[in-house]
């Protein structure tokens, strides 16, 4: 193909992707000079051409590139200067497809670039996950066949499914091709279409070519097979074949193997012939990473103070689409309110119909509370408050110290059950009642009573 051609049906489809605006400034008046040794030199009107195209463009023209030449080329940006006395117009015709290295376009393998290794979050509850999928991507089909992943919604399961994808897309020519368990089910209802000769053959040819002529297939959601008894003959199938060519599968799932009731014994037997593991809902320290990690991610302009990161990280759950949306959320608030510094009480405000009350009963600092109010004959809404008359500083400082010694929870989270409270307080009171009970026998004997108390309610 000739390479004015070849540069012309890349302009088409450049026009597809960005604004007129952008495609007249920065790509109308470009030419491709030659494709020679794996390189692509492109020739640009001014040198501001050179910066911006390879600052800004520079994926989208390969990915570009690529998919229609077929071959992967690296790409070099020159002024007409810069070239030499040499023409377009000398060029020979060139045989692209027999350049370069062969090229797995991540939009023809369904996989979102955004997601890769480098961008997912490791902490305790998703260290064996990520190392998991780790080797899976540097050796497919050598190492752990199936992979299998569980976990709750939002831990990061279709993260590191893409990762995987991703990585050896871009170290290796292996075909990959990621699918959700309901596009697997609708590829395979579209066996049962006819053709204009009354046939199917096109759509079964399709459907076997699509899934089994790959080298890694990955299923999201595989529990929704569930009660799709022809489906999952198919990928029984399907699966077999893949495997006994050693083609790396990975699938995921919101349960084990062996909690998936509806899916044939067959099937959760061969789910479980690789590496089982499963994602744990982030701590709260990596919830702190998460949150960091979206901040500087997301350019935020705005500074987001320590105690409303925390506030944050303890409120709002372990869903991680949660934790991000929070803060998407309390920075759309601050603007609305005509742009505010974000504080933690404006963070309280902006994110009080989100905060996840059901976490604080399940570790009781409710009904410690209430347990605590109750003796010392106060309110749970005055031991919450920021008055600090005497006869309400002794209660809370008791159900603080009580949170502390009878659950799980973090200072931040604590203080934040307290009004919004800084975990410097929430420390301070723990400390306090920690040293007075060594000497006050009767402050010892009501925080013994309180925690016998506390262990009754909770039952």
């Amino acid at each position: 193909m000739d390479v004015t051609i070849l540069w012309s049906n890349f302009l088409e489809s450049i026009k597809k992707e960005v604004t007129s605006l952008s495609y007249d400034t920065w790509f109308k008046e470009t030419k491709l000079y030659e494709i020679k040794d794996g390189k692509a030199i492109v020739i640009v009107p001014m040198p501001i051409h050179k910066k911006h195209l390879s600052d800004n463009y520079r994926s989208l023209i390969e990915e570009t590139f690529n998919k229609i030449t077929g071959s992967n080329f690296e790409f070099e940006f020159l002024l007409q200067e810069e070239i030499g006395e040499k023409t377009i117009e000398k060029q020979e015709e060139i045989p692209p497809i027999q350049e370069g290295i062969p090229y797995n376009n991540p939009i023809d393998s369904n996989l979102n670039p955004n997601y890769t290794f480098q961008t997912f979050i490791v902490g305790n509850s998703n260290r064996f996950a990520h190392a998991a999928a780790l080797s899976i991507a540097e050796n497919p089909g050598k190492m752990y066949n199936p992979l299998f992943i569980y976990g709750n919604s939002g831990l990061g399961k279709t993260h590191l499914m893409h990762a995987i994808g991703n990585y050896i897309v871009q170290n290796s020519n292996k075909k990959v091709l990621y699918v959700t368990s309901e596009q697997f089910i609708t590829d395979f209802l579209g066996i049962n279409k006819k053709d204009e000769m009354g046939t199917n053959f096109n759509y079964v040819d399709y459907f076997k070519n699509k899934y089994r002529n790959v080298d890694v297939l990955m299923i999201d959601d595989i529990q929704f097979l569930g009660g799709a008894t022809q489906t999952q003959t198919e990928f029984f199938h399907t699966f077999n074949t893949l495997y006994s060519d050693n083609k790396q599968i990975v699938i995921s799932s919101d349960r084990s193997p062996d909690d998936l009731k509806l899916l044939e014994d067959r099937l959760r037997t061969r789910f479980c012939w690789g590496l089982t593991v499963d994602i744990f809902p982030p701590d709260f320290e990596l919830r702190i990473a998460i949150l960091r990690r979206k901040i500087l991610g997301g350019a935020i302009e705005k500074e987001i103070p320590e105690d409303v990161i925390e506030y944050i990280a303890s409120n709002m759950g372990s869903d991680v689409r949660q934790l991000e949306g929070s803060v998407n959320r309390l920075l759309a608030y601050s603007t609305i309110m005509g742009g505010s510094d974000i504080t933690l009480d404006l963070a309280i405000e902006a994110l009080k119909d989100y905060v996840s009350h059901g976490i604080s009963e399940k570790n009781n600092i409710h009904k410690i509370q209430k347990v605590v109010a109750e003796y010392y004959q106060i309110s749970v809404d005055d031991m919450k408050s920021k008055k600090r008359s005497s006869n309400l500083a002794l209660p809370r400082q008791v159900a603080m110290y009580l949170c502390r010694k009878l659950t799980d929870e973090s200072f931040p989270k604590i203080g934040t059950e307290f009004g919004g409270k800084d975990h410097s307080t929430v420390m301070h009171s723990v400390e306090k009642i920690e040293r007075e009970i060594q000497s006050n026998k009767d402050l010892a004997n009501i925080i013994e009573k309180l925690k016998k108390d506390i262990n009754l309610g909770c039952g």
